[in-house]
């Protein structure tokens, strides 16, 4: 029970007397309240001069306004292997970029290494989120003032496709039309999209130009022609400036070091064969499994068109270069060379140093025997032609960073 009355003893020094509805507090009490107040405001005032002193105190961030002589790239799906070495490039490049990913099959470790590279306000944000979450995108439209955008996020694995290919429908499809309604909602005009060479299927005759017949033969390769038809019949009654990239077989790693390719262990079997090759050779698995030899090539494996990562990214900025307002641009990015899967597993050795196991299986749903680029177009009009075209060196790179990362990126070294 609560007592109002006051026992005698009680000192009558630390009474408040109360006056007209305001509490009194006696001159002693006042004195030391007046002490606390005036060592608070100066607390407050040094930390208001250490934080002025502070490079990064008051100055609004940059991304949501555009600049003058800076463009401000979105680049969705730069966590994963292409993505990041896209974001690594336009840095070094001084573009200012915005990466986009929602780390499904990403490395957030990727997304740390270029935050320690480039960590000068205004180079570089990470907004984790979900293409496939509409309002969440045009959140991000609507608090950036982006410049262009670099569409890669998607998922790529040709097997997985033919096993999920509703997955494959949503993440490419769906999701490419959501950044197109945000670019279009929100004013962006500039649109360099990650297309593939698995738009054509199976081709009649190679090498391949831009102007062969798109007839994909699994999911994966349906999903980007649909997303590139999407696009195409969207540009018609625009002026957007739009790059399709239809890229071939990528392989590599940054020559520095500084990124690799490091694929979810969950998703290996689905995976590229480099990365098979060196999972192999690490002893991660028991050996290399070459599906298919009985396709009419000279060993009776595929051909395929073996285009380094760092000569790729390279055509990615080349064409956000020479985009030109109200046009489309499509063009095929390869080494206008094709590689058996024997030859290349022979690289891999070379260049591994480990005699790789191999086992020979039927074919893969969904696999196509020979596909190879004409680059001709591009080296024309872009003036883009691919350095990197030594096999067993780009093998060597990129096995080095394996070996330096064993856990993938838990175990990075950034390089400067």
């Amino acid at each position: 029970m609560l007592s109002l009355t006051r026992t005698r003893n009680q000192a009558r020094s630390n009474r408040t007397l109360s006056l007209g509805g305001m509490d009194y507090v006696e001159p002693r009490k006042k004195s030391n309240l007046v002490v606390k107040i005036l060592m608070a405001a100066a607390l407050t005032a040094l930390c208001i001069i250490l934080l002025k002193q502070s490079p990064n105190f008051n100055t609004p961030s940059q991304f949501p306004h555009h600049e003058t002589g800076v463009t401000h790239v979105l680049v969705t799906g730069g966590a994963g292997y292409i993505g990041s070495h896209a974001a690594l490039r336009l840095l070094h490049d001084f573009y200012r970029v915005t990466i986009v990913d929602n780390l499904s099959r990403g490395n957030l470790g990727a997304i740390k290494v270029l935050q320690q590279l480039f960590p000068q306000p205004g180079r570089l944000q990470f907004i984790h989120a979900d293409l496939g979450d509409p309002k969440a995108v045009h959140k991000i439209f609507a608090e950036n003032a982006f410049d262009a955008v670099m569409h890669f996020a998607a998922v790529a694995y040709v097997g997985e496709s033919t096993l999920d290919p509703l997955k494959y429908y949503h993440n490419i499809t769906s999701n490419t039309l959501v950044v197109l309604e945000a670019m279009a909602t929100h004013g962006v005009k500039t649109l360099i999209y990650s297309s593939t060479c698995a738009t054509y299927g199976e081709p009649e005759k190679t090498p391949i130009t831009e102007q062969t017949p798109q007839l994909p033969i699994n999911p994966y390769g349906k999903a980007k022609k649909m997303a590139e038809d999407i696009i195409l019949d969207f540009h018609k009654n625009s002026d957007m400036a739009v790059m399709i990239l239809r890229y071939f077989n990528v392989i590599g790693s940054d020559p520095e070091g500084r990124l690799g390719e490091a694929p979810r262990p969950e998703l290996r079997e689905h995976g590229r064969i480099s990365s098979a090759c060196f999972d192999a050779a690490r002893g991660i698995i028991p050996g290399l499994k070459v599906r298919g030899t009985d396709y009419k090539t000279s060993d009776g494996t595929c051909i395929r068109d073996y285009i380094d990562v760092t000569d790729l990214v390279g055509a990615h900025v080349k064409a956000l270069e020479k985009v030109k307002t109200g046009h489309v641009g499509i063009y095929n990015v390869g080494t206008g060379r094709g590689r058996t899967v024997k030859e290349f597993v022979e690289a891999c050795k070379k260049a591994t140093g480990v005699p790789i196991k191999v086992d020979f299986l039927p074919r893969r749903p969904g696999d196509y025997a020979e596909v190879f680029s004409d680059s001709t177009k591009i080296r024309n009009e872009l003036n883009w032609s691919a350095k990197y075209t030594n096999l067993q060196e780009s093998l060597q790179i990129a096995w080095r960073w394996q070996k330096a990362h064993l856990n993938g990126y838990e175990t990075r070294q950034v390089k400067s």
